[in-house]
């Protein structure tokens, strides 16, 4: 199965068992920016212990392996769990919505887009901005996330919430990584 199959595979099942989601990373970062290769695929979903079930029959061995237990745990945690495609080995990693205050107005924020004939829920380009940021500062000092924030930020430029993202990344800590793209973007 293919990486956009795969995509397409684990939309459906989130959207059957009506759990709330939003794709984030260089998925989201190549739609909204330059577009490059990547292995896996990231999400933000909001899934409830209750659901647990539903996700895990959704996608069984032998083509799948999903640990139900590190879905528990994951919810428990607040951190993440894997979906892996045994053929292809491609990776989905599902990250459970937390409480923080990033993370709140970033889902709250997340829209619609057209994406290989099927409607994807996805981050705002202000907010895949701010993540990639937050996860080159985390990396230290990651060229490939700068990179990747800095392409959507010259490709979505005109579009952009400038006051949204400069009052986020200060509370984030990454005003230094911010100032650092609109010094170096290429802006026509």
């Amino acid at each position: 199965m293919s990486q956009q199959e795969l995509l397409k595979t684990v939309v459906k099942a989130l959207e059957n068992a009506n759990i709330q989601y939003m794709i984030t990373g260089s998925i989201v970062s190549s739609l909204q920016g330059e577009p490059r290769l990547t292995h896996d695929i990231d999400l933000i979903i909001a899934i409830q212990k209750k659901d647990v079930k539903k996700i895990v029959k959704a996608f069984s061995a032998p083509e799948f392996y999903m640990s139900e237990n590190g879905i528990y745990n994951a919810i428990k945690d607040k951190t993440m769990f894997n979906l892996i495609d045994i053929k292809e080995g491609d990776k989905v990693d599902f990250w459970i919505l937390t409480n923080e205050p990033f993370d709140i107005s970033r889902f709250s924020r997340r829209y619609s887009e057209d994406f290989m004939g099927i409607k994807i829920m996805v981050s705002s380009a202000e907010d895949t901005i701010l993540a990639k940021l937050r996860w080159a500062k985390m990396a230290g000092g990651s060229e490939k996330h700068f990179i990747d924030a800095l392409r959507v930020y010259e490709v979505q430029y005109e579009r952009l919430d400038m006051g949204y993202i400069d009052r986020w990344a200060q509370k984030l800590g990454v005003e230094g990584l911010w100032m650092r793209i609109k010094a170096e973007a290429e802006i026509i």
